[in-house]
């Protein structure tokens, strides 16, 4: 059995945003199904909320992403994409990269999912290069304190 690859937008897509009149058509037709929402739907309006520049509306993208992952065995493959992506552009690495990695595990030519990969690598070492310049600030700080104190109490 030959295997089929989906074409997924390029991971650099994850700082490109909708525009809101484009979330709004995806908002109403997710709402006019109410309770009987189908999962193309939901997966649509999903994925226009994880490309919103809000935090709330990424947030909830996921929310709906993890829930056809859960429910939609056959919509897995995509959701894994999208949960990565979705947590990436949140701030949570690791989950996006637990998710990413479920992918090139079934998938190990994605594309995607590999420059995707990059970006989350990116940014973690850039972000723990931050975090290393902030502990070396807050330890020379405290140095310099530990110092001045120590010099006071001698004089005393």
């Amino acid at each position: 059995m030959a295997d089929i690859f989906y074409i997924l937008p390029d991971a650099a897509d994850a700082d490109s945003s909708l525009k809101a009149d484009e979330l709004q058509v995806l908002r109403a037709q997710y709402e006019k199904e109410g309770y009987y929402v189908g999962v193309q739907t939901k997966f649509n309006y999903a994925w226009g909320l994880i490309k919103s520049s809000s935090r709330n509306e990424q947030q909830e993208g996921v929310r709906l992403l993890s829930e056809i992952f859960r429910n939609a065995p056959e919509r897995r493959r995509e959701c894994l994409y999208y949960l990565a992506l979705g947590n990436y552009k949140l701030g949570n690495y690791a989950e996006a990269r637990r998710y990413n990695d479920l992918l090139l595990d079934h998938e190990p030519g994605n594309l995607q999912a590999s420059s995707l990969r990059g970006l989350i690598d990116d940014k973690v070492a850039r972000e723990g290069l931050v975090g290393v310049a902030i502990l070396s600030g807050v330890a020379i700080a405290a140095g310099v304190v530990g110092g001045m104190l120590f010099k006071g109490a001698k004089r005393r």
